[in-house]
């Protein structure tokens, strides 16, 4: 593909000072089961190309579904226009500078292709897991979805980038409902998709599966009968798949160079963080250490190129508790005069690259599961989200869990039911109190991090180990 499409390059004759084309090959499918009864039996072929046109220090869009060189010269001529209307009501004048040239590849790890089980044997699979989720007749609704994508996209441009990246995505979900009069629990394998990845069948055909299917179901019927989350503030203790979403919500998005910009005001909401934040703000404790990795192999969002071909590489977001950059490509960058990361990406060939998160993760901390609920007096354990409401700014949130245990004098006890906490971000993150070992990182992603005008859904990843906070206000269902 790189041949044609830079075919395509060196025949336009446009007086622009850059052309890119970024083009993608998607084929997917979707395998869901209810109650053992198939919902869903899908596949799916998508491609096209996205073309970026520079022209009097103004970019100009324009995507086609067809490949051919004509459609991509047609798309050049839209985008070159675009540009010059554009340039009427700049804000900012780019250069090349934001575009440079770049070369290589990337492959996604995986050890079990996806054309390795054919449908029937998917099907199953999921249906042999929705019998280890019913645990009993307290359980009135069982799910397990597989969806699996093998994605190309290559990148070239007239100053000489040629990228091709090639990605397998295995996303994948387990959930429980329980009912008994007048109570309905659900519990799910870590929040819904959350167990999504960069590999093959390997990723979620694991031997340990079948036990987490049957987990979630006693747990779903377990909590039928526990008490509510008291309503008191107290130590908390959240396990890393609730920290996925801590990290996403009140991390990764106020730190979008974008939102700080106000280019999402309209839609996403803007941030607290302010451009003379960067260097200067204490977010957090000393304890708060927060990576952008996209280079970390297996987690959701890796790549070795963003889509404008910026090289990936590990940096500090927050160090120490001192923010230091923010989620902005070289654009951003440019406009803002503070530092970013390799993060402007697109969901598919027909939307433009924007600032996006990618793998946002909490580097782990010395102490070990049993040392940090062991050096707790009193407090609440919580496990999966389930439940979340932020404001536009970032700033103030309240999140509801799944599953909650009482700490009590060191001990994990009494199972609790609509466990939540509320708090505001800074005051949130500096009673960050305990970070625990690596023994405790656990890594977790989604498909669905929405943003952007038109919408964007966007796959991002999160690790995290066990966290513990002081004085947060907790409460039950009932508040």
């Amino acid at each position: 593909m790189i041949g044609p499409l830079t075919t395509a390059l060196e025949r336009i004759d446009i007086p622009a000072d850059w052309i890119g084309i970024r083009a993608i090959q998607e084929a997917s499918s979707f395998r869901a089961m209810r109650d053992g009864h198939p919902q869903r039996n899908e596949r799916s072929l998508n491609r096209g190309a996205m073309v970026e046109v520079l022209a009097q220090g103004q970019f100009g869009y324009s995507a086609t579904n067809q490949l051919t060189e004509e459609a991509l010269r047609q798309a050049m001529q839209r985008a070159y226009k675009q540009a010059i209307a554009a340039s009427k009501w700049a804000i900012h004048y780019f250069t090349q500078a934001v575009r440079p040239p770049i070369t290589g590849s990337y492959r996604s790890p995986y050890q079990k292709p996806f054309d390795s089980l054919d449908i029937s044997e998917i099907n199953d699979l999921l249906r042999r897991l929705c019998e280890h989720l019913k645990v009993s007749a307290a359980i009135v609704r069982t799910s397990a979805i597989a969806r699996t994508y093998d994605i190309d996209a290559w990148f070239v441009s007239t100053n000489g980038s040629q990228i091709h990246q090639r990605t397998h995505l295995i996303e994948s979900h387990l959930g429980a409902i329980a009912q008994a009069p007048g109570v309905t629990q659900s519990r799910t394998d870590n929040g819904y998709l959350a167990r999504s990845y960069q590999g093959g069948w390997e990723r979620f055909i694991e031997d340990e599966v079948w036990d987490r299917a049957t987990r979630i179901g006693q747990q779903a019927v377990a909590l039928l009968a526990a008490p509510d989350c008291p309503d008191e503030t107290t130590a908390l203790v959240l396990a890393p798949d609730q920290m996925m979403l801590q990290l996403h919500e009140s991390v990764g998005h106020p730190l979008e160079l974008d939102r700080i910009l106000g280019d999402e005001r309209n839609y996403a909401g803007g941030s607290f963080v302010q451009p003379e934040d960067f260097g200067r703000l204490v977010y957090g404790s000393p304890l708060m250490n927060v990576t952008f990795d996209a280079t970390l192999a297996g987690e959701l969002a890796s790549y070795q190129f963003d889509d404008t071909g910026t090289p990936a590489q590990k940096d500090y977001l927050i160090q120490g508790g001192v923010l230091q950059r923010g989620l902005g490509g070289l654009e951003s960058q440019a406009r803002l005069q503070v530092p970013g990361v390799a993060c402007t990406r697109a969901c598919s060939w027909n939307r433009p690259s924007i600032d996006r998160m990618a793998n946002i993760n909490l580097e782990p901390g010395d102490t070990d599961f049993d040392s940090i609920i062991g050096n707790i007096e009193s407090g609440i354990y919580m496990e999966s989200n389930r439940s979340w409401s932020i404001d536009d700014q970032r700033h103030k949130f309240q999140f509801g869990c799944e599953y909650a245990r009482r700490i009590k004098d060191g001990q994990l006890t009494t199972l609790l039911k609509n466990p939540n906490y509320r708090s505001t971000t800074p005051k949130f993150w500096n009673s960050l109190s305990e970070v625990g070992d690596r023994n405790t990182l656990k890594m977790y992603g989604t498909p669905y991090c929405g943003k952007g005008e038109p919408n964007q859904l966007i796959r991002v990843g999160h690790a995290s180990p066990v966290c513990a906070f002081k004085d947060i206000e907790v409460f039950g269902g009932a508040s």
